[in-house]
């Protein structure tokens, strides 16, 4: 079997400088070269996985195909590399943590007093190595979440230096990406910062091959010598990182920069030849784009868009393939009533009702989406936003006033939304939920079908424990519902729409999980799609 080679990123100064946008344009521009890439996100907080946490504290959960839960940086992952992550692609340290512990309970240590070294080091050396092993990779980016000198990351910073030790020095470097700010009162870039994140490392261990310095100005030579100098770098591996209008332009700026052919002639690899003109022309061609759309996204964590951030980066793809930019309303849910939706949502080309669990800002969904029903607003619901769409048709156009999911009310007369039977003795919390890709069956000639252009099976990702009832099914067909995807069995409905409405549709899956750069999801391209011919005809 080849050994890969290892990247590892580390970050320094401030938390929110770019890591997995960093890891994923690197990759992207490896993967270019003709390289097999592939990244691992480790995460050093205690939960087990980011499922069970608010998105106030985390941003979304991204799920993976084999139904693991992860750091939203996944999606960056699959956006840029266009590959499939699963749940080899990340670890935390609550996992790490529990890992060794059932083994200390079955025994496998008998005698030895278990330690953070080696055994939770020798545990986080394992994981580098099993996703290099499991995916034959060529080159392995690890991305190791926190800021350089964290109590938590410690332990994952040992690790790396540790593992440096055990193999060759062409087969491993460290990126440290790290903040020169500018301090506009003195008119100057200041490197101090990175010194000090950088004296942090080599306190520890570690010294850094490549400096990715963000900054909002080019530096100068004389502060990329200053920073090589006390840093212990050359000055050919301060590489700036400047800010850009959209994080696909990025891996362009790095190209420029040559931090790819840096990267490769540090782990003593070919640069390649470069197959990288179609994402260039792609940015290039964005860059150009006038015509733009006004989508409301109706959800109750819209203080915090990173909890909806692949729904964010979807309407960037469908935007893409459109010829238009998606310009994003985000409206609390939990302040829209029937009085004020008018207000909110009277000047918006499409109302999108994104997932979420729990009661909170149910009401303001049901406004938005019976809005959108009756004045033809094109309308998409993504998992909670199916289940909400199907209580709104229920009580409003089968007159069921009563009908709710049991998620919010377990005594409602008219369950349309009821827990799944495989979820009814479900006790814990975490990774217990439907997750993962599942099949789907498509209805001939329904708006799905067309979006998706196939008669064939559609896969795609789920993180629900409630599911429609199909107990009312007929009855709802007979009022223009149309359920227009199927689980194969016919059990469990994926897909619904309005027969007698342009563009109406709910989804039980995550297809923004699906999206990428590379080709945009057909649900998102399609209700962009129809957003703008609703935006032309209302003129």
């Amino acid at each position: 079997m080849k050994n890969a080679k290892y990247i590892f990123m580390t970050g320094g100064v401030v938390s929110s400088l770019g890591k997995g946008i960093a890891c994923s344009s690197l990759g992207a521009l490896l993967q270019a070269r003709g390289y097999k890439v592939t990244i691992l996100k480790l995460d050093p907080y205690i939960n087990v996985d980011p499922g069970t946490m608010s998105p106030y504290q985390h941003g979304e959960v991204y799920v993976t195909d084999d139904g693991a839960e992860t750091d939203l940086d996944l999606g960056h992952y699959e956006r840029f590399i266009d590959v499939d992550m699963s749940r080899l692609n990340n670890a935390t340290a609550g996992q790490i943590y529990y890992e060794v512990i059932r083994k200390e309970r079955k025994g496998d240590y008998l005698g030895a007093t278990v330690q953070v070294i080696p055994h939770i080091t020798d545990a986080i050396i394992d994981k580098f190595k099993t996703v290099g092993d499991k995916t034959g990779a060529d080159i392995v980016i690890v991305e190791i979440g926190g800021t350089v000198g964290d109590i938590e990351s410690l332990p994952f910073l040992e690790a790396l230096r540790q593992f440096r030790l055990q193999n060759d020095p062409s087969d491993t470097i460290v990126v440290h990406l790290t903040l020169v700010p500018y301090v506009a009162g003195a008119d100057e870039l200041k490197t101090k910062p990175t010194q000090h994140s950088v004296m942090r490392l080599r306190e520890i261990g570690l010294q850094p091959d490549v400096l990715l310095c963000r900054t909002d100005r080019e530096l100068p030579v004389s502060v990329k010598n200053k920073i090589a100098l006390f840093c212990n770098v050359s000055s050919e591996a301060v590489i700036d990182a400047l800010d850009v209008k959209t994080i696909y332009e990025v891996p362009v700026q790095y190209l420029e920069t040559k931090f790819d052919e840096l990267v490769l002639k540090k782990l003593n690899l070919d640069s390649g030849e470069l197959q990288f003109s179609s994402w260039k022309k792609k940015i290039e061609r964005y860059e150009k784009v006038k015509q733009k759309v006004t989508i409301a996204i109706c959800g109750k964590y819209v203080a915090l868009p990173d909890a909806y951030k692949s729904i964010t980066e979807a309407f960037i793809h469908a935007g893409m393939e459109n010829d238009v930019r998606v310009s994003l309303k985000w409206v609390n849910t939990e302040k829209l009533s029937r009085d004020n939706v008018k207000k909110h949502l009277g000047n918006v080309s499409g109302i999108l009702v994104p997932g979420g669990f729990g009661e909170r800002g149910i009401n303001g969904k049901l406004e938005a989406i019976r809005y959108a029903r009756e004045n033809n607003i094109p309308f998409f619901g993504i998992c909670l936003g199916l289940q909400t769409a199907v209580i709104e048709f229920a009580r409003n156009v089968l007159n069921l006033k009563d009908a709710d999911s049991t998620e919010f009310n377990k005594n409602t007369p008219h369950p349309v939304i009821d827990l799944m039977e495989t979820q009814k003795s479900v006790k814990n919390m975490g990774g217990t939920m439907r997750l993962g890709s599942y099949p789907c069956v498509l209805s001939k000639g329904t708006k799905a079908q067309q979006a998706y252009q196939t008669d064939k099976q559609i896969h795609e990702r789920h993180r629900h424990r409630y599911e429609f009832n199909n107990k009312y099914k007929k009855a709802l067909e007979e009022k223009g519902m149309v359920f227009s995807g199927q689980s194969p069995d016919g059990n469990l409905v994926e897909i619904i729409e309005l027969k007698d409405h342009p563009w109406f549709l709910g989804c039980q899956f995550h297809p923004e999980l699906k999206s990428r750069l590379k080709k945009s999801h057909p649900l998102f391209r399609e209700f962009v799609a129809a957003s703008l011919r609703y935006f032309y005809s209302s003129e």
